[in-house]
């Protein structure tokens, strides 16, 4: 018995290693390559140096294509936001018979793929309306199948939610606003700052779908596609080093916040125990026969 556990113990300690290396091997490769000299990405004859970051840094195009997907962005974030909260709540709170298809429909443009949704958006706002593709058409873009994804987490979060707490608040008085405002997005906050992430990664990160929709102007994720078709230099390791090094640090940052809040509350209900005690036993001294 205890050796089949320590094989099992082994295999899964091998299991591990292979998996995570077969997964960060190539980033840290490649992390690497953007410290040494030679313009060709290599290894060989690896020379410490700093100079493809500043190569990087004094790139305006790079720049100009990050401003725009902080911009697209941003504007996924809220309309996806907007459009995933109400399909939400018409699938979760609505009772009609069609709400499978409805579903069937809101959820569909996931698996459609990135280059029909962006030639779609590129024809019906340029050639039908009449607008020029620009940023703004490619957020349209992206917004229709990220708002998919921010309605599923909405309607993940609606399901565990307590109607009668909403019932409570329209008999003491309020109006169906103010317990929208006042019950449902607090509890919503978590499944909002999820769906916000999730759109802002999301519409940050898009390639086809953009491509095809945004026109003659450019992202920084088409920045990068066109700086590895003309031939990958050390600068966009660089780019790719910096971007790596950024979510490291904001996962650390987040899980030690989330840490730090589990303390306080375990701390809180611990000092909550300790006075439920104290007061329990000064109830049990009183009530002792003199």
């Amino acid at each position: 018995m205890n050796d089949s556990r320590t094989l099992i113990t082994w295999a899964t300690r091998a299991y591990l290693v292979i998996f995570f290396g077969y997964m960060l091997f190539p980033m840290a490769y490649m992390s690497l390559l953007a410290f040494n000299t030679s313009r060709i990405p290599t290894h060989r004859d690896f020379t410490f140096t700093l100079e493809w970051f500043g190569a990087a840094w004094e790139d305006q195009r790079m720049w100009g294509g990050l401003e725009n997907s902080v911009y697209i962005a941003l504007l996924v974030v809220a309309i996806s936001i907007t459009l995933g909260l109400g399909g939400a709540l018409m699938l979760v709170r609505l009772q009609v018979r069609a709400k499978g298809l409805i579903y069937a429909i809101l959820v569909s443009p996931i698996l459609a793929p990135g280059i029909v949704l962006g030639i779609s958006a590129f024809i019906f706002w340029s050639q039908q309306l009449g607008f020029r593709a620009s940023w703004w058409t490619a957020a349209l873009a992206q917004s229709s199948f990220v708002s998919a994804y921010c309605m599923l987490i909405f309607m993940a979060r609606l399901q565990r939610f307590d109607t009668t707490l909403e019932e409570a608040g329209l008999d003491l008085g309020a109006n169906p606003r103010q317990v929208f405002w006042r019950i449902t997005v607090p509890y919503m906050r978590p499944a909002f700052l999820s769906a916000a992430a999730l759109a802002f990664l999301q519409s940050f990160e898009n390639y086809t779908t953009t491509y095809f929709s945004i026109g003659a102007e450019n992202t920084f994720t088409i920045f990068i596609a066109n700086k590895v078709r003309q031939g990958v230099t050390p600068a966009v390791n660089a780019l790719a080093f910096i971007i790596i090094a950024a979510t490291i640090i904001a996962a650390v940052v987040f899980e030690l916040r989330r840490r730090r809040r589990e303390a306080r509350a375990a701390e809180a209900a611990r000092q909550a125990q300790i006075v439920d005690i104290e007061i329990a036993g000064s109830l049990r001294l009183q009530d002792t026969p003199a």
